[in-house]
């Protein structure tokens, strides 16, 4: 049985997590290309961190947010590095305790404090109004933020009277080496990559940031809005992207094996199966499938397959096969010949020659034909 991702080559930008990752997808049959969007830099020596850490012995929070797992474990940690991490528990055992998500409760409980109320959505948004149904009026709540300021949640809580203590453990910043990205981002827009996950709204800010220093934002907007498809894996980080048009895949459980399943049903379904003189034909990135047998395709086989299998059916003329060719080459000539020679490569690539069929004088074509008792195609080759 085929694999539900083979044939597909799919970017990922994550940091962390991103070896887990690619793991789950590959083995699914992707093919995966990894440049990391971001750098994660733990603020333990931060003197901002120290002091709002302090600020909470002196005055301990009547509310705690954690945002994050590695966030909130980070911040224990860089406590006890100071030496002050039993009497900053203390200080938070004694508040209400709240998480944004299962990760982060788990480690407010790993710290041994108690359980916290979390939202079952997951959401920034829930936990907000289920802050402010609790008339947050001259509260003092404490929000460990995670890599980015939070500014509508915090200013939602202040225009209600609160006291917003903002916790910043650790903060994104570009990649020490941004080769892999620039090459990703190539991919991207000349769409050599099926699909492109972010698992943070950082790493999406991060890879736009690329684009518009280079020129290509709005080449890398076209690729995410047409061929290529964008995955997040939750709604904080689909939300850039929503917010400029694109409708990224979205898994209904905000989980790494959650994006892969989301992945391995949206994939397939934007290449349709072509009945082609006689067998299941689809172009999958860069190989096809045959009658469930996957084909690899060298760069000209695909272009002139995904040429043809644009019109299947209808005649698609040398000049234009030799069009198609030529832009996915630049500088490069191509004629009628190469073209006949491209197509002889293709079939052989495929394994059956009647799966494209010559149209003397005209041009080639895909053959649609019912899968079922269908006759062989005895055009002339």
């Amino acid at each position: 049985m085929t694999e539900p991702l083979a044939g597909f080559t799919i970017g990922i930008t994550a940091a962390r997590r991103a070896d887990e990752l690619a793991t789950l997808l590959e083995r699914r049959g992707a093919r995966v290309v990894h440049a990391p969007a971001l750098r994660l830099l733990p603020l333990a020596d931060d003197a901002e961190l120290r002091r709002i850490s302090r600020d909470c012995l002196a005055a301990p929070p009547d509310v705690v947010v954690a945002t994050t797992g590695i966030g909130f474990r980070g911040w224990i940690e860089a406590a006890e590095g100071w030496g002050i991490g039993a009497a900053l528990l203390d200080a938070l055992g004694r508040a209400r305790l709240l998480a944004r998500g299962p990760k982060a409760r788990g480690a407010v409980r790993a710290a041994g404090l108690p359980d916290p109320w979390s939202p079952a959505s997951e959401s920034s948004g829930e936990l907000l109004e289920h802050l402010l149904g609790g008339a947050p009026a001259g509260t003092r709540i404490a929000v460990q933020l995670h890599g980015q300021p939070l500014p509508d949640f915090v200013d939602a809580l202040r225009c209600a009277g609160a006291e917003v203590l903002e916790v910043p453990v650790y903060r994104w910043t570009a990649p020490a080496d941004p080769a892999a990205l620039e090459q990703l981002l190539d991919a991207v827009c000349a769409g050599e990559v099926d699909a492109v996950t972010f698992t943070s709204a950082p790493a999406v800010a991060g890879t736009l940031a690329l684009a518009a220093e280079r020129g290509r934002r709005e080449a890398l907007l076209d690729a995410l809005a047409g061929p290529v498809l964008a995955a997040c894996v939750g709604p904080v980080t689909s939300g850039p992207l929503a917010d400029l048009g694109i409708a990224p895949v979205v898994p209904p459980r905000y989980r790494l094996g959650a994006l892969v399943r989301a992945l391995c049903e949206a994939l397939p379904r934007r290449r349709p199966v072509l009945p082609v003189a006689g067998r299941s034909l689809q172009l999958r990135g860069h190989a096809a499938l045959v009658d469930g047998t996957l084909r690899p395709l060298a760069p000209q086989a695909r272009v002139l397959l995904a040429a043809l299998a644009e019109r299947p059916g209808r005649v698609v003329s040398r000049r234009a096969l030799a069009d198609a060719l030529a832009a996915a080459a630049p500088g490069r000539a191509v004629d009628e010949h190469a073209v006949e020679q491209a197509v002889a490569r293709l079939r052989a690539a495929l394994g059956a020659a009647d799966l494209v069929q010559t149209v003397i004088k005209r041009g080639y074509r895909l053959p649609l034909e019912p899968m079922e008792d269908a006759p062989r195609c005895t055009a002339r080759r």
